[in-house]
Formats: C-alpha cells, structure tokens, sequence
C-alpha cells in the first residue's frame, strides 16, 4: 500500500515535470526563430532540425533498449502522428510565434486537451454528452474574443491576426497526431512512440534541416532556444510525461497539464522579458476552466469508451 503511494506521488511530481518542459516550449521558440523585426532562424529549420535531434536521440534509445519495430499495422497511426506532432505542431507554431508572443500563444493553446478530446470523438465515433461540446464552444469564443481583443489593441482593427489562425491549425494538427499516436500505445508502449515517430522523421528532416542550416550569424540565446526544443520539448519531456502517466495514473496525472499555459506565461517573463499581462493571463484562466469543465463532462454516455486526453497518449 505504501509502495502504491510512493508510485503514485512520483508519478504526479513527473508529470509536473514533464508539464513544465513543455510549457518552456513557447518562450524557447520564440527564442529560436526570433521575431519578424529580428529574425533568427527560420521556422523551417527549427521544425526539422528539433525532429532531426530528436530523431538521432531516439535511434540511439531504440538501439540501446533492443526495442522491436513496430508491426505493419503500425506504421500508418505513426505517420499520422508524424505529420501531427513532429511537423504540423511545430511548424505552425514556430511562424505564429515570430507574430505573437508566447503568453498570447499560450491562451490559445490552452484549448488543446479539449480540442484533442473533440478530435477522440470525431475520429474515434465516440459519443460525449452535449454538456462538453457546449464547453468546447465557450473555450472557443473565449479563445476568438482574446484574439479579436489582441487584434484591436494591436492596431490591427476588429478581426483575427492571421498567427491566430496559425495557432488554431496547430492545435489540431497536434490533437490529429495524438490521437493516432493513442492507437498504438498500447502495444507499442507509450516511451517508444516518440522515439519511432523522430525516427520515422528522421530520413526527411535530417537532410533538410542540413540544407536550412542558417548561413547567417545567429544569436547564441537562439541556439540555446532550438537545442531546448529538440532536446527536451521533442524527447526528454515525454519521457517523464509518460513515467508520470504509467505510475501515477492517466486520469490524476493528465490533470497537471492545466498548469502548462500558466507556466508558459511565467516563463516568458524571465526568457523573453514579456511582461504578466492580466488580461491575458484572466483568458488563460477562463479557458482552462472551460477545459475543466469539460474534461469532467466528456466520459461518453455509455460508459463503453473513453474519450482520449493529451495526457493519456501524448507524443509535442
């Protein structure tokens, strides 16, 4: 019984970990692509130059661990979780940020669990109660209303700024790769999923990111930025991620990611020296109370299958 406690107060304090290295993921991607008046490097080599680092790591784990390849039946949720995870996510993001800061980033991101959890029930045919699309709804207009605000104030008049848009397609394409990665945890195991999607990457994103590599000076801080995001946004991250989920539970450990945009807004301040905004950081509240909400009204109505959370299948 102690043991079984022991197990699940580590598991909660790894997937706070986890958590928080992904939440750094915002502030460091700004860091490396710079901003429009002050680029650096360029979204594309920071999209697949981190799946590139990523991917060497994870070849050398698979090797070091014997793992087996996956079976044929594999191969295809893994390239969806490719396109998804290793590419979509960051990609669109990357280009977003170089517009936005990381805090306004990290409002509209807040609606990818429950975006991802709309997705399970899309993709999946799984039935969830009209109470959770109706938070669903609400997390969206707030997440519009932000954004429409963010525009306003930003001289841009009434209306989107198109890395709003960018942000929002980031966030499915992330929920799209999730949710195929979620079809094959289960038997591939959830630490080897990473690995074989960055190596399944790997044949495309490291010759290109070669060809990218950047001819002009860049900031050391940049560097620092990208070796962050390849190396624990891309890898390390899931690694407690996952530890945190198997030993503390899926359900109990899942709920630590609704600290993340809080703390990406906390880690903008010192990495990018945004300033803590209030009216962004009351928007990240009332959208995670959306997610909240939500989270607890998703369970399908006939209790036969479970809607899939960010936490329960994550490969960022």
């Amino acid at each position: 019984m102690k043991l079984a406690v022991k197990d699940e107060t580590l598991g909660m304090w790894l997937g706070v970990v986890g958590v928080a290295m992904f939440a750094v993921t915002l502030p460091m991607t700004r860091l490396a692509t710079g901003t429009q008046d002050a680029p650096q490097l360029s979204p594309w080599f920071v999209t697949l130059g981190r799946a590139a680092l990523a991917g060497v790591l994870s070849a050398i784990f698979l090797l070091a661990t014997r793992s087996p390849r996956p079976a044929a039946h594999q191969w295809k949720p893994l390239a969806f979780a490719v396109l998804g995870n290793a590419i979509g996510f960051p990609l669109l993001l990357a280009y977003a940020l170089r517009v936005v800061t990381a805090s306004h980033a990290a409002v509209v991101t807040a609606l990818l669990p429950l975006v991802t959890a709309a997705v399970a029930a899309l993709v999946l045919h799984q039935r969830a109660r009209l109470g959770f699309w109706l938070c669903a709804i609400a997390g969206s207009l707030l997440v519009v209303a932000f954004s429409v605000l963010r525009a306003s104030q930003s001289g841009h008049g009434f209306g989107f700024e198109w890395a709003d848009l960018l942000l929002l397609g980031a966030v499915i394409a992330a929920s799209i790769g999730y949710i195929y990665g979620a079809q094959v945890t289960p038997s591939l195991g959830a630490e080897r999923v990473i690995c074989w999607v960055c190596v399944m990457a790997l044949p495309f994103t490291l010759p290109v990111a070669l060809a990218l590599w950047p001819q002009q000076p860049v900031a050391t801080a940049s560097w620092l930025g990208f070796v962050y995001v390849g190396t624990f946004s891309m890898w390390i991250g899931f690694f407690a991620w996952y530890r945190g989920l198997a030993l503390g539970g899926a359900l109990r450990v899942s709920q630590t990611q609704l600290l993340q945009p809080f703390l990406s807004i906390l880690a903008s301040i010192p990495l990018l020296g945004e300033p803590l905004d209030m009216v962004t950081l009351g928007f990240a509240v009332a959208v995670v109370a959306t997610v909240v909400i939500g989270k607890r009204l998703s369970q399908p109505q006939d209790n036969k299958a479970r809607v899939v959370y960010r936490g329960d299948i994550q490969p960022d």
